[in-house]
């Protein structure tokens, strides 16, 4: 027996603009919302596709009560696969992404961000073709 990794979960103040600021990072496309919740996707899951194979989770934006308040100790990386990692980080500042120092220190080959509401992701080095 084993089981699927079949959805993160992000805890928030306004699922909309989380989810709305995801997907345009990602390329996902809101697959399902309701009071409070907004779950973003590459895909809509079924339980014969979960159950076939691992495939991408999803988001699910939760609205909750209280705002962040400590340095996350999950986040996300994410990866440019056309334009250069710079050109990827200007791209999310003009998202509403921050940059971010969490004591990484000088000369990494990541750049930390935060989402809108300040949860903490990395944009990697890029998997853009070189020419």
């Amino acid at each position: 027996m084993t089981s699927r990794f079949t959805e993160l979960v992000v805890d928030c103040r306004d699922p909309e603009r989380l989810a709305a600021f995801w997907c345009a990072v990602l390329g996902f496309e809101v697959i399902d919302r309701s009071e409070g919740k907004v779950e973003i996707g590459s895909w809509v899951p079924t339980v014969e596709e979960v159950r076939a194979r691992q495939m991408p989770p999803t988001l699910v934006f939760i609205q909750v009560p209280e705002g962040k308040s400590v340095k996350n100790r999950l986040h996300l990386d994410v990866s440019p696969i056309d334009v250069s990692t710079d050109d990827e980080v200007a791209r999310l500042l003009g998202l509403g992404a921050a940059k971010v120092d969490v004591g990484q220190g000088p000369g990494r080959s990541w750049v930390v961000m935060a989402d809108p509401e300040g949860n903490e992701f990395d944009v990697l080095r890029t998997l853009a073709p070189s020419n």
